[in-house]
């Protein structure tokens, strides 16, 4: 007698889970460590970070992939009210990813209390079509009592802290179950989109952050105008451009001092991102007003909103 066929619910019983991928984008106000949380989560140090608001602004893109699923992580600059072109662009990014989402993070800063409303603190008329999940960020500052507090009153949001890495791993594993069946969108052994050369200008531009006070790093922007990995060491001519001459004078420091310290700091982060020796050629130079000039703003890769 011959064998049985196996009926369709056998047949398809046998047939392994789909994977799961999709675009994960981090968003939230100014400073809440969206950065943090995409460097915490990839593995390595993609996005940059700074104790300064609005260091993020174009947003960066990480991948994760672990056995089962596939994370494209968006890091976006903080949603914020914008008052000058850069801003406009910085927003327009940040909302472009929010369209692109199949899953959204709202991160929050756990020491502020209870976050508003993402569409309060977004400023927009209504909810983004994906899901979202609410993420109190720095809980790690909170003491026992102010972080059963903050729980008590949010219990669906997921208490983390991306600076430790506490209760990354679930929050993970909440973005998987979230994201669309689907076959990995990038190949499985990539971290990042972007290239070289922008990681590069980023690095660089957060090293200026991190040695110049007041104003001076909010009017600093960052181009790489050649890259030559085929020498050794690899040859990358960078320009950090200011709004003023009296900048471009802090820059630069008293003898060249500011400006030598910054390549070398820079060149240190460069080097451990492309795993091999640097020369960095480093200039300042102006660029009035940058940061209100459309043009110049095109000319420095932003992409501002019609209208």
């Amino acid at each position: 007698m011959g064998s049985t066929p196996l009926d369709r619910t056998e047949r398809f019983h046998y047939l392994p889970p789909m994977p799961r991928a999709g675009f994960v984008t981090v968003a939230g106000r100014p400073n809440a460590g969206k950065s943090t949380l995409l460097n915490r989560i990839v593995g390595q140090k993609l996005s940059i970070t700074s104790p300064k608001p609005q260091s993020t602004r174009e947003r960066v893109i990480g991948i994760r992939t672990t056995e089962d699923a596939q994370l494209v992580l968006l890091d976006t600059p903080g949603l914020l009210d914008p008052r000058s072109a850069l801003q406009r662009a910085m927003r327009a990014s940040a909302l472009r990813a929010l369209d692109d989402a199949d899953v959204i993070l709202y991160l929050a800063d756990a020491t502020q209390g209870v976050p508003p409303p993402f569409t309060e603190a977004a400023r927009i008329p209504s909810s983004p079509a994906a899901p979202m999940l609410t993420v109190l960020n720095k809980i790690d500052a909170l003491s026992d009592g102010q972080r059963q507090d903050v729980q008590r009153a949010m219990p669906d949001a997921v208490p983390i802290s991306a600076l430790t890495g506490r209760g990354v791993p679930a929050l993970v594993r909440m973005v998987a179950e979230r994201l669309p069946e689907s076959p990995w969108l990038y190949p499985e052994d990539e971290i990042g989109t972007q290239s070289l050369r922008f990681f590069t200008s980023e690095l660089l531009r957060e090293t200026a952050l991190e040695q110049l006070d007041q104003e001076v790093p909010y009017g600093v922007a960052c181009a790489v105008e050649e890259f030559r990995e085929e020498r050794s060491p690899v040859y990358i001519r960078a320009v950090l451009y200011v709004e003023r001459e009296s900048q471009k004078g802090i820059v630069i420091g008293h003898g060249g001092a500011r400006i030598r310290e910054i390549g070398r700091a820079a060149r240190q982060k460069v080097e451990a991102l492309v795993g091999a020796p640097v020369y960095l050629d480093l200039r300042v130079k102006v660029l009035a007003n940058w940061r209100k000039n459309p043009a110049a703003l095109r000319r420095l890769g932003y992409t501002l909103p019609e209208g």
